[in-house]
C-alpha cells in the first residue's frame, strides 16, 4: 500500500483543470468557426467629423468630439462629413441636416460592435481678451460688458487697450487706439452682417478700507478650493488694502482689529472645519464682534453662526446640502435667482442686474454647479412658519429668498444680524446654491460654460463688504 502526498493531490486536480479548461477553448473556438457572422474584431472607431469644413478634435477613449468655432457660426442645420471604417453604420443618418446647438449623440455599429460618440459645439466668443495696462477685464457676453479694475490713482483718460477677437471680427475703435475711460465706452463688433455693442467700465480699487480673506490655507497661494480661490482673486483685484488671514494666524494672536471686515468664503466641506471651532479662534472672533468687527459669512461659513453666539444654539441653517467634483449637474432650462422684493433699497442690492423689480439672476442656464446651500428651510422645518417667525427666533433681518418667494416666508438665503448693543459689528450671510463663484468641468472633464450672471455675485458681495464697514 502507498500513499499520495496531498501536494500531489493538488497537482492533479490542478492539471485536470487545465485540460478541461483547454478542452472548453477548443470547442468554443470550433463553435466560433460554425458562426462566421459573429464579428468581434471589426473596427468602430469614427477617423474624422467636419462641421462647416472644420475637424472636431477626438478623444477615442471617452467618445467625446469637440469644435470650436468662430463666431456667427449657424450651426443650427448642418450635414456634417464623417468618415467610417470599412463595413461601418452611424446613426442617427448624417445625411439628415442636425442642430449642434445642443450635444448630439452617435452610434457608430460595425459587425456586432458598436461604440458611442457624443459631439459638442462651442461657437467662440467675439472678443477673446480686453485688458488696459495689462489688467485683463471681466468680459460678460450675455449682457455686453466689459468691466476693468485698475489701480487707484490711475489716469483713466488716455488708455490704450489690447483687443483679441475672433477670426473673423473687426472691433471699432481698434485694439491700441486710446480712448478715455472716465465714463463708459462703447465699442462695436462685427462679423459678416452681424453687429453688436459691447459696454467697457474701468473703475478703480477700494482704497482705505483693510478687509480679510479668512481661510483654513496657511497663505492664499496654499488656497486648494477652486471656489475660495476664485472669490479671494476677485477680492485682491477689488480692495486694495485686501489681506489673507488663516486660522492659524488668529489661534496665534493675530490683531484683528486692524480689518474693517472679515469674510470667510467656506466652500470645501459642509462641516467646519477642525481649526475654527479651537477655543482661541472662537474666543478671538468672538471678541472682535464685540468690539465693533463686521463678519461676512457665505455658503456653508454660514454655520458659524452658532459657534460665535451671533444667533442663538439650535437656529443656524436648517438645510444644508450640496455636491462635491465629479458630482454636480447643469440645468439647462432654468437661470437660477433670488428675490429681495421689499428690501430693494437696501445698500447691499444697489446696481445688481435685475430682470424685474426686486429679482435678480446669480447662477445662468447652462453652467455647471455644485449647488452649495447652508440656508433655512422655513414652512417645513424649524417652527419658524414664516419670515416674521424667523426674525422673532434668531434676531436676524431676511433680506432674500429664492426666485419666486416674493414674501421671503420660504427660504432665507441673505440676511444680516446686526449687533446687540452699541459696540457690536454686523454679520451678513449669503448663502444661496446660486452663490458659485467657480463652475468646475463635469465628470467627463468638460469645461463648463462662463456664468453671464457672475457678475451679479460680484456686486452683491462687494456691496456687503462696503456696507458692513459702514
Amino acid at each position: 500500500m502507498f500513499m499520495i502526498k496531498a501536494s500531489t493531490i493538488c497537482t492533479y486536480r490542478y492539471l485536470a483543470s487545465l485540460a478541461f479548461a483547454m478542452l472548453f477553448v477548443l470547442f468554443s473556438c470550433e463553435e466560433d468557426n460554425e458562426n462566421p457572422d459573429f464579428v468581434l474584431s471589426a473596427p468602430v472607431q469614427i477617423a474624422s467629423f467636419q462641421i462647416n469644413g472644420v475637424n472636431g478634435t477626438i478623444d477615442q477613449k471617452s467618445g467625446a468630439i469637440v469644435f470650436s468655432l468662430p463666431y456667427n457660426s449657424n450651426v443650427s442645420a448642418v450635414t456634417p462629413t464623417v468618415e467610417l471604417p470599412a463595413g461601418a453604420t452611424i446613426s442617427p443618418a448624417i445625411t439628415t441636416p442636425t442642430n449642434f446647438g445642443q450635444e448630439v449623440e452617435y452610434t457608430v455599429v460595425n459587425g456586432n460592435l458598436y461604440k458611442k460618440y457624443k459631439v459638442r459645439v462651442q461657437i467662440l466668443q467675439p472678443i477673446l481678451r480686453f485688458a488696459l495696462n495689462g489688467v485683463e477685464g471681466a468680459i460678460d457676453h450675455a449682457n455686453k460688458t466689459i468691466s476693468v479694475v485698475l489701480p487707484s490713482g490711475t489716469n483713466v483718460s488716455a488708455l490704450t487697450p489690447e483687443i483679441e477677437v475672433s477670426t473673423g471680427v473687426s472691433i471699432n475703435p481698434a485694439s491700441g487706439a486710446p480712448q478715455d475711460f472716465s465714463s463708459p465706452k462703447v465699442y462695436t463688433i462685427t462679423a459678416g452682417n452681424r453687429s453688436e455693442e459691447y459696454t467697457v467700465t474701468v473703475s478703480l480699487q477700494t482704497v482705505g478700507l483693510n478687509v480679510a480673506f479668512l481661510g483654513v490655507a496657511a497663505n492664499r497661494g496654499a488656497l486648494t478650493n477652486p471656489d475660495e480661490k476664485a472669490a479671494a482673486d476677485w477680492l485682491f483685484s477689488k480692495f486694495s488694502d485686501a489681506a489673507y488671514l488663516s486660522f492659524d494666524e488668529i489661534i496665534g494672536g493675530r490683531d484683528l482689529n486692524q480689518f474693517d471686515v472679515i469674510w470667510w468664503h467656506h466652500d470645501a466641506a459642509m462641516e467646519l472645519p477642525g481649526v475654527a471651532l479651537e477655543a482661541k479662534a472662537v474666543n478671538a472672533l468672538k471678541n472682535y464682534r464685540a468690539a465693533g468687527g463686521n463678519l461676512l459669512l457665505t455658503t456653508f461659513a454660514a454655520r458659524y453662526l452658532e459657534t460665535l453666539n451671533v444667533i442663538p444654539q439650535g437656529k443656524g441653517p436648517n438645510n444644508v446640502f450640496g455636491d462635491f467634483p465629479p458630482a454636480g449637474f447643469v440645468d439647462q432650462n432654468s437661470s437660477w435667482g433670488i428675490s429681495f422684493k421689499g428690501h430693494e433699497d437696501h445698500p447691499i442690492f444697489a446696481g445688481l442686474q435685475t430682470y424685474e423689480t426686486g429679482k435678480a439672476y446669480l447662477l445662468e442656464k447652462g453652467t455647471f454647479r455644485l449647488n452649495h446651500v447652508a440656508w433655512w428651510f422655513l414652512p417645513e422645518w424649524g417652527g419658524y412658519g414664516n419670515g416674521a417667525g424667523w426674525r422673532q427666533q434668531t434676531g436676524g433681518v431676511n433680506l432674500a429668498s429664492e426666485a419666486w418667494d416674493d414674501q421671503l416666508n420660504g427660504r432665507v438665503g441673505i440676511a444680516e444680524f446686526p449687533g446687540n448693543g452699541t459696540s457690536d459689528g454686523n454679520v451678513v450671510v449669503i448663502v444661496f446654491g446660486a452663490y458659485d463663484w467657480f463652475n468646475e468641468p463635469d465628470a467627463n472633464g468638460t469645461p463648463s460654460q462662463a456664468n453671464a450672471f457672475r457678475s451679479n455675485i460680484e456686486r452683491l458681495t462687494e456691496n456687503s463688504i462696503k456696507y458692513l464697514a459702514e
